[in-house]
C-alpha cells in the first residue's frame, strides 16, 4: 500500500528537481507544438454588444477561420491537427476568435454568453496549443456544467505558453507579452456584457499572466489554482480592487517548486510569494486532494469550490487561511 504514495512524492520530487534546475541553468530550446502553418484569421473589429444575432455572426467568422486552418493543416500532411480543427469547426462550437498560427490563439464559448449573469474567463498554464486543447476544453465544459443555466464560460488561449520543460517556464517573459492581450479581451468582454458578473480563474504559469495584468480589471475576482507565485510579493501588490482566492491541491507538484524571484542581472527568474502562504493575503480555497491538472475535474472538490466562487457564494474562508 506505500508504493503509491512514494511514487507520488517521487514524481513530484523530480518534478519539482526539474523546474529547479531550470532556474539555476536555462536549458537551451523549449518544447513547443509542431510548426504546422496556418492562414492569417479574418480582422475581427471589437465585441460589441453580446446580442444572439451579433454573437452569431462572431461563432461564424471563427468557424471560417478554423475551417481555413484545417485545409492548410491538410495540404501540409499534418493528419492530427487537421483532426483536431474539424472537431473545433463543429457547427455546435462557439469561438469568439481564432487563430491557428504558431501553436494557436482562440477564445472559445461553452454555454449561453448573450444571457449569461455569471462569467468565467479560464487563462491556462504551460503546454496548452491546440495541440492539446481537448483537454484545456474538457477543463471549461466540466465547470460550465457544475455552474448550470445562467452562466458563460471562456477558454481563452490568448497567448503562446511556455513549454513546461523550458527556460521559458521560470521567467514571466511570455506572461509578459500576454498580460495586455488578456487585459483587452477582459475589458471588451465586460464591455459587451456589462450586467454579467466577471470572475478570471488562472491556472499555473496562467497565474503569472493573470498577475501582470491584474491592475485595475473590472473582475469580482481572481483566481489563482496550482500557482508557482504572480511574480508579486502579496496581493496588495497585484493592484486589484478583486477578491483574490488561491488554491493548491494536496498532491500537487508546485508546491514543491521554490517561492523566490532572483535578479540574475540579464533575467529575472522565479515568481516570488506562494500565493497560498498568510504572507500573500489571498483567500485559500479547499482544493481537494488531487495533483497539477485535477482542478477542473469533473466531481472534484476544486471544481465546486471554483463554481461557487464564480457564482459568488460566499466560501468559509479567511485571507492566507482554508
Amino acid at each position: 500500500m506505500a508504493t503509491r504514495p512514494r511514487t507520488s512524492r517521487l514524481r513530484r520530487a523530480l518534478l519539482a528537481a526539474l523546474v529547479a534546475a531550470s532556474v539555476a541553468v536555462p536549458v537551451s530550446g523549449a518544447a513547443g507544438p509542431a510548426a504546422v502553418p496556418a492562414p492569417a484569421p479574418a480582422e475581427l473589429g471589437p465585441l460589441g454588444p453580446a446580442t444572439d444575432a451579433a454573437l452569431d455572426e462572431r461563432y461564424a467568422a471563427g468557424r471560417a477561420d478554423i475551417l481555413a486552418a484545417e485545409r492548410t493543416a491538410a495540404v501540409h500532411g499534418d493528419r492530427r491537427r487537421a483532426a483536431v480543427l474539424r472537431a473545433m469547426a463543429d457547427p455546435g462550437r462557439r469561438f469568439l476568435s481564432f487563430d491557428g498560427r504558431d501553436g494557436g490563439r482562440t477564445a472559445e464559448v461553452f454555454g449561453d454568453l448573450a444571457h449569461a449573469e455569471h462569467i468565467a474567463v479560464l487563462v491556462p498554464g504551460s503546454d496548452t496549443s491546440l495541440d492539446s486543447y481537448g483537454r484545456f476544453g474538457a477543463g471549461a465544459e466540466a465547470l460550465r456544467r457544475e455552474l448550470g443555466d445562467g452562466a458563460a464560460v471562456i477558454a481563452w488561449l490568448g497567448y503562446k505558453t511556455p513549454g513546461t520543460v523550458s527556460r521559458h517556464i521560470v521567467t514571466d517573459r511570455s506572461a509578459a507579452a500576454a498580460a495586455p492581450g488578456l487585459a483587452h479581451f477582459v475589458r471588451e468582454l465586460t464591455s459587451s456584457r456589462p450586467g454579467s458578473r466577471m470572475t478570471l480563474l488562472c491556472h499555473s504559469y496562467g497565474a503569472v499572466v493573470c498577475g501582470l495584468a491584474a491592475a485595475d480589471l473590472p473582475v469580482a475576482d481572481i483566481v489563482l489554482y496550482g500557482s508557482p507565485g504572480t511574480g508579486a510579493r502579496d496581493v496588495e501588490s497585484l493592484r486589484t480592487r478583486a477578491t483574490v482566492w488561491a488554491g493548491r491541491g494536496a498532491d500537487d507538484w508546485i508546491a514543491d517548486v521554490p517561492h523566490r524571484r532572483l535578479d540574475l542581472g540579464f533575467v529575472t527568474v522565479g515568481f516570488g510569494t506562494d500565493p497560498v502562504s498568510p504572507s500573500f493575503g489571498a483567500r485559500v480555497f479547499d482544493a481537494g486532494p488531487g495533483g497539477h491538472s485535477d482542478y477542473l475535474r469533473p466531481g472534484s472538490v476544486p471544481l465546486r469550490n471554483l463554481a461557487r466562487i464564480v457564482r459568488g457564494h460566499a466560501l468559509s474562508t479567511e485571507p492566507g487561511h482554508a
